[in-house]
């Protein structure tokens, strides 16, 4: 509290002993008369919501912006000293209604529903500082007839390479006689949340810094610079845990700032992390009341502060997590609250206006693009074209050249997040409402850290746990990881191959993932996302990616099935005609032990021959077609691969051999055994054959007797003469002469001219 609080704190106290001292002197006189009582308390209730996303429309277990603001209009009639907060990310991420017309509408409707304070959250800049600055505060003020800069909040946001604020620090209301000042802070992950493009304008500052540095401003006694009696931190941060004791010990800048705040913050409010909790942890003054009320409207907070009027201390204090929704007897979510109509007719008129906006073309596919099963849609536990395509989408959003954050290599996507297909029509022209309809629950966009063995685990999670709903949910996977699995197989045992960009997957290795928060945070038992390590909000929704995608690719093309494929190759048996072929043949292969109907493709020589019209199999399983052998192919040895979509492909070995080689061994004389010219000169001037040389010796030193004339052009070409009588090794003999002869007359003319 601020100092002349705690003095007239003091000198109250004093008198009302006075007081009492003085009444129990004349008490055997006289009945005491009645005294003012000092410390008179009242309460204050702070109803708190954080990441509403826009969810104005009610779906599932969020209320609906209606049921909310009933829930406020309820608690508020109980207890007139009520007031409504939030914690940011009122808007962005939104779901269809809002997003397709700016948020205008969730603007709209908080206002309307009687929202007194906000601080902004990452998602407020999701459209840039200008955006927000101007048109989103502007709509604040038109829609709550107060100062629209009270509604966007951030004590840590500042003008580029100043301390300068660039928002509203604080704002205050009155309650009962009481000032209630708010300081609103965010995250100061900002620039790796949103487009740096929309904040090339700002700087964000340590939270810790700002709040401690607002709250002694606003206790210091200068009635000019704001004075506050409670002051209540409105934080766009939190914890990843929903376990007090470890969110009061966490080491992280959240963890910090609630046990380092200043000791004048008498409650700590907080958001982002979409999670559930209100504990008690102590700070500077003392244990303090900290809250964050789950997401999208499901559950209000609410603070209770029981004050001293007459002082404005908090001598006591409670908080709770109001359900805005239950399952009724037959399962399906029902309201807790009767809905505020004012902001129900809001709502309605948003939805209306939507499916105008929805007709707008975002982009072009090739062709449909479906969800699993033989009905789109009806089996969750195969592989689809949607669930590859979605998580290409998000792999890409997570990783282009415009996202702020660390790229992501891999990206997944559950299939019960996929509610429609993507149908080519007449033209292929893909719609607002149609690219909305596939995934309708606008969840952000999730980055983390997975090693390659928590990646097995996950692809394994895709067999549920006994007793769950479906017993197999088949994941979507992004381009460049693939792998081989046996459906029947024990638990956990049913992955088998595992690649990654055309190499076996790195189980050791770390690897940077993508998938929306359901996943992110362990949804339909994938437990294994929520064990990552460094989960954070990439700044993006799954709709805004899928737009962005579309936007940036003239047509989109479903992506392919098969990378997931069934382990082993006795799918098929296959059998080549021949398995040794010359160039400018053809082998027949047959393939047996297909489903009728089957389709399968071909490929040979490293892919450079693809064969993809072959004739589906018969009704006995069984196909076939050729495999030509090029005019030009060189020998060796080759693979013919047999694939199917979602089956391991079958490799059969075959040979190429060139055509016959002249035969490298000399025609044998009918006399004798082919012999090799002499290496040794021979002694005989006329080069007749030694007469002493034995059967053996002829065949390896001299030539034969018995030779025949080809071996005499054999000989010519090995002396380069023809056989004359002349051995040819007399010619160098006759070479070795001259040349001495040559150095001699040299010496005899330099020795002569020396005399």
């Amino acid at each position: 509290m601020p100092a002349f609080r705690q003095i007239r704190n003091f000198t109250l106290s004093s008198a009302a002993a006075a007081a009492l001292i003085a009444s129990s002197c004349a008490a055997a006189q006289a009945a005491p008369a009645a005294e003012p009582t000092a410390g008179e308390t009242f309460t204050l209730d702070l109803l708190d919501i954080n990441d509403f996303h826009g969810r104005i429309a009610a779906n599932s277990d969020s209320a609906g912006a209606a049921v909310l603001s009933g829930a406020v209009d309820q608690v508020r009639k109980e207890n007139p000293n009520t007031l409504f907060v939030s914690a940011g990310d009122n808007i962005g991420a939104s779901t269809f209604a809002s997003a397709s017309q700016e948020d205008a509408p969730t603007i709209d409707a908080l206002g309307a529903g009687g929202l007194d304070v906000s601080t902004v959250g990452n998602h407020e800049f999701d459209r840039g500082f200008k955006d927000l600055s101007g048109r989103v505060i502007d709509r604040y003020a038109k829609a709550t007839g107060q100062d629209g800069a009270e509604f966007a909040l951030g004590a840590n946001v500042y003008k580029k390479g100043t301390k300068n604020p660039a928002l509203r620090e604080y704002a205050i209301r009155e309650v009962n006689g009481v000032n209630v000042g708010f300081i609103g802070t965010v995250t100061e992950d900002v620039p790796s949340l949103v487009s740096p493009a929309g904040i090339t304008e700002l700087d964000f500052g340590s939270e810790l810094e700002a709040v401690n540095r607002v709250a002694a401003q606003l206790s210091d006694g200068k009635a000019d610079n704001g004075e506050a009696d409670v002051i209540v931190l409105l934080t766009h941060n939190g914890s990843e845990s929903t376990e007090c004791s470890s969110i009061a010990r966490e080491n992280t800048s959240y963890g910090e700032l609630l046990r380092k705040a200043s000791g004048e913050v008498d409650a700590i409010i907080s958001g982002h992390t979409h999670q559930s909790y209100d504990c008690s942890v102590a700070g500077p003054g003392g244990e303090r009341p900290v809250i964050q009320a789950h997401q999208y409207g499901t559950t209000l907070g609410k603070v209770s502060l029981e004050v001293d009027g007459s002082t404005g201390d908090v001598v006591e204090s409670s908080t709770e997590r109001l359900p805005l929704t239950a399952k009724n007897d037959v399962g399906e979510w029902a309201a807790n609250y009767a809905p505020n109509t004012k902001v129900e007719s809001i709502v309605e008129k948003a939805v209306a206006d939507s499916e105008k906006v929805g007709n707008v073309k975002v982009g072009q596919i090739s062709q449909d693009i479906l969800r699993g099963g033989e009905v789109p849609g009806s089996d969750r536990g195969v592989e689809s074209t949607l669930g590859n395509t979605v998580a290409d989408i998000h792999l890409w959003a997570t990783s282009n050249k415009d996202f702020a954050g660390t790229p992501a290599q891999i990206a997944f996507m559950n299939p019960g997040g996929l509610r429609a297909d993507l149908l080519y029509g007449e033209d292929g022209t893909v719609t607002y409402k149609a690219a909305a309809d596939v995934q309708p629950f606008a969840n952000t966009l999730v980055t983390f850290d997975m090693t390659g063995a928590q990646i097995r685990e996950a692809l394994e999670q895709q067999w549920q746990p006994d007793g769950s709903e479906r017993s197999k949910l088949h994941l979507g996977i992004s381009e460049g990881l693939s792998y081989t699995y046996v459906e029947d197989a024990p638990r956990g045992k049913h992955i088998k191959d595992i690649t990654f960009n055309g190499k076996p997957l790195d189980e050791s290795a770390t690897f940077h993932v993508a998938a929306n928060a359901f996943l992110a945070a362990g949804g339909d038992n994938f437990a294994a996302f929520a064990e990552a390590k460094n989960h954070a909000d990439s700044g993006q929704i799954d709709l805004d990616a899928t737009v962005n995608y579309f936007k940036s690719h003239d047509v989109v093309d479903p992506a392919p099935l098969g990378r997931a494929a069934v382990a082993g190759t006795d799918w098929a048996k296959v059998e080549l005609s021949s398995k040794q072929l010359k160039a400018g043949e053809e082998a027949t292969v047959t393939v047996t032990g297909l489903a009728e109907g089957a389709q399968i493709n071909a490929s040979a020589f490293d892919g450079e021959l693809v064969i993809s019209d072959i004739p589906a199999a018969d009704a006995k399983g069984a196909t076939s077609f050729k495999l030509p052998i090029a005019e030009d192919a060189a020998a060796g040895d080759y693979e013919l691969v047999i694939s199917q979509i979602q089956h391991e492909d079958i490799v059969t070995p075959f040979s190429v051999v060139g055509a016959e080689e002249p035969s490298q061994t000399p025609t044998e004389s009918p006399s004798a055994t082919p012999t090799e010219p002499s290496e040794t000169p021979s002694a005989e001037p006329t080069g007749t054959p030694s007469e002493t040389a034995t059967s053996s010796e002829s065949a390896t030193d001299a030539p034969s007797a018995t030779q025949s004339a080809n071996d005499d052009d054999s000989q010519k070409n090995q002396d380069g003469l023809a056989q004359t009588g002349f051995n040819t090794a007399w010619l160098g003999i006759a070479a070795g002469v001259i040349v001495l002869l040559g150095v001699g007359l040299l010496l005899a003319r330099r020795f002569g001219a020396k005399h």
